[in-house]
C-alpha cells in the first residue's frame, strides 16, 4: 500500500483504488455505446469532461484511503459528506497516548478571522510546554476515570482534539477534486492542507489524466505545490 507520512504522527495510505482514467473514459463513452478510442483521444475526452461541468462520469473512478490524523482534522474532513467513512470507536476501544504537537504556533490572522499567520514573535518554546502539560493532565484524567471504573464512552470526554484518530475513507474522483480544491487552498487550515497534499500525490499517480485536466480546468486555489503542477498541466493540457 502506498503511504505517505503527514505532520508528526499521522499518515494517508492508498488501501486500493478501482477505475481511474478508464474507468471515467468508460462511464462517460457508453451514452454512445463506445469505449476507448486511444491514448490522446481518451485524455482529450477527460479534459473536456471537467471544462465543461460534465462531472457523473468521474463518480466511476474510486479510491479508498487509511487516514490517521487530528480529531480536529477529522471533523473538518467530514464536512464532505459526498463519501463513506467508518472511524475507529473510543467507545469500544481504550485510546493510547497518541497526540499532535505542532512545531511552531501561529497568530490569529486579523484580515481573516477563520486563518492564521505565521508568528515569530511568540515564545513558541513556552507555548509547546503549557500546551503539552495541558494535554497530559487530560490523558492522566481520561486514564483515571478509566482505572475507576467509568465506561470509555464517558472517560473519552476528558481528550483533547488533538488526539489522533483513524478512518477508513472511499471516495470517487468528483469529490475528491472538490476536497482537494477546497483543502489544498491557502485559505484552508494547514493543518488540513498537509493531508490534501499527500491525497494529491495519490490522485496523481493513480489517475494522471484525470489530476491533469483537475489542475487545468478545475484548481483556482492558492498551494505552491499544486500551483507549480498546474503551470506544468496548463502547458501539456490537450484544446
Amino acid at each position: 500500500m502506498n503511504e505517505t507520512k503527514v505532520l508528526d504522527k499521522g499518515f494517508v495510505r492508498l488501501v486500493e483504488h478501482m477505475g481511474g482514467d478508464q474507468g471515467v473514459v468508460q462511464a462517460a463513452r457508453v451514452s454512445y455505446a463506445g469505449t476507448t478510442k486511444g491514448d490522446e483521444k481518451d485524455k482529450k475526452l477527460i479534459a473536456y469532461l471537467l471544462k465543461h461541468q460534465h462531472l457523473t462520469p468521474f463518480e466511476h473512478a474510486l479510491w479508498k484511503f487509511h487516514v490517521k490524523c487530528p480529531i480536529f482534522v477529522a471533523r473538518q474532513w467530514f464536512r464532505h459528506r459526498f463519501a463513506a467513512y467508518n472511524e475507529v470507536s473510543f467507545r469500544y476501544t481504550q485510546t493510547k497516548d497518541d497526540f499532535y504537537f505542532p512545531e511552531t504556533w501561529r497568530a490569529q490572522d486579523l484580515k481573516n478571522k477563520q486563518g492564521s499567520v505565521a508568528a515569530a514573535q511568540l515564545d513558541h518554546a513556552a507555548l509547546s510546554k503549557a500546551f503539552r502539560a495541558s494535554v497530559e493532565q487530560s490523558f492522566k484524567a481520561y486514564e483515571a476515570l478509566i482505572a475507576a471504573g467509568v465506561a470509555r464512552e464517558m472517560a473519552r470526554m476528558a481528550l483533547p482534539v488533538n488526539l489522533y484518530t483513524e478512518f477508513y475513507w472511499t471516495v470517487n474522483a468528483r469529490s475528491l477534486m472538490n476536497f482537494l480544491a477546497l483543502r489544498a487552498d491557502g485559505h484552508a487550515q494547514l493543518e488540513i492542507q498537509a493531508f490534501a497534499e499527500a491525497l494529491s500525490a495519490s490522485f496523481r499517480e493513480t489517475a494522471p489524466w484525470t489530476y491533469e485536466a483537475f489542475l487545468a480546468n478545475v484548481w483556482k486555489g492558492s498551494n505552491a505545490r499544486l500551483d507549480a503542477e498546474k503551470e506544468k498541466a496548463c502547458a501539456a493540457s490537450p484544446a
